[in-house]
């Protein structure tokens, strides 16, 4: 009765490990979900750093142009000043040139005349220089006026393509948002999908295996003791051992016809081992031990029509035990086979 007690408390259900894993990958979809965030975010950042960059520059220009435009129209200036200049001597001395003429006769002598004319001619042809370099400053700013124009276009233009920018950033959070709601519920649709079919599975493994000793459910997988498949130290299969295994492949056959394809699916084979140390030519540690048992496991199974792309093996030699007392009967049980359907 002691002992019927102890296998009914073995295989009681504990829900802790499914929850685990469904949430990490939660954990996984929500990472993948923050890095594209994060990617379009710099993407995005770059864009407006360089438009920044070239309104900056530009801005620049306008500036140094501004400062060019403004001393054009200083020596514009002064330049009329001066022409106003010259032409009030000029005007004089075509007063006094005239005066001259018509004071020749009774006082001035011809070379006082001829003088006066040469002053004149001077005055004249200096205006006329400075007439040019007027024109040619009033030209000067005219194309400064145009460049200011065609920068303040440019810029005009480069904020609108920053508004533009503004709008797709803001559209493709949105959009990105929206896909993370979308994939949250395709990935829960799925998990929901793969936990009814490894219920389904883990019911008829249930049915098939009934209440043979050394095996029993937790959680999300069926554990078996080593002692059922090897023996000590050992990993080769025992031949008492096929039978078990073959009705695995035939629950597991059944179950891979019925699981849509676009469902990445595994049987992940775990070995575990006790903490007593191996150190033979085949098995170096407890980790080669562990790893050669789940391969023989999951090439047992291949072997019996299973699709290779459907089976893991993982050996995890004694570093995850179930029970970590100091006793045979711990050791007895961390030295175990588990079976667990899991997203690939």
């Amino acid at each position: 009765m002691a002992l019927g007690r102890s296998r009914r408390g073995d295989r009681h259900i504990d829900y802790w490990p499914g929850f685990v894993d469904a949430l990490s990958t939660l954990l996984l979809v929500f990472v993948f979900l923050l890095s594209v965030f994060v990617l379009a975010q710099f993407v995005l950042t770059q864009e407006i750093g360089n438009k920044d960059d070239a309104m900056s520059r530009l801005q620049a220009q306008i500036r140094e142009l501004t400062d060019l435009l403004a001393l054009e129209r200083a020596s514009e200036a002064e330049s009329e000043s001066q022409i106003g200049s010259l032409r009030a001597s000029l005007l004089a001395m075509e007063q006094e040139r005239d005066v001259l003429r018509e004071a020749a006769i009774a006082t001035a002598s011809p070379e006082e005349i001829a003088e006066a004319e040469r002053r004149a001619s001077a005055l004249a042809r200096q205006l006329g220089n400075e007439q040019d370099a007027a024109a040619q400053a009033a030209a000067q700013i005219a194309i400064l006026n145009q460049q200011i124009a065609a920068l303040r276009r440019q810029i005009a233009a480069l904020e609108e393509a920053l508004n533009i920018s503004d709008q797709k950033d803001k559209e493709s959070q949105s959009r990105l948002a929206d896909l993370g709601r979308r994939l949250n519920v395709a990935l829960a649709q799925r998990v929901q999908e793969l936990t009814r079919y490894r219920s389904e599975f883990f019911g008829r493994l249930s049915a098939i295996l009934g209440n043979r000793p050394g095996i029993r459910q937790v959680g999300d997988r069926f554990v078996f003791q080593s002692e059922i498949f090897f023996d000590r130290a050992s990993a080769e299969l025992r031949p008492e051992a096929l039978p078990a295994l073959d009705d695995i492949a035939t629950a597991l056959a059944t179950l891979e016809k019925e699981i849509p394809d676009d469902i990445a699916w595994v049987l992940r084979v775990d070995g575990h081992t006790d903490d007593r140390p191996i150190q033979t030519p085949q098995f170096p540690s407890n980790w080669e031990l562990s790893a050669a048992r789940s391969i023989a496991v999951v090439q047992y199974l291949a072997g019996r029509g299973i699709a290779p792309r459907h089976l893991v093996a993982a050996g995890f030699g004694e570093y995850q035990p179930l029970d970590t007392a100091d006793s045979d009967d711990a050791r007895a049980r961390n030295r175990r086979i588990e079976l667990k359907l899991t997203e690939r």
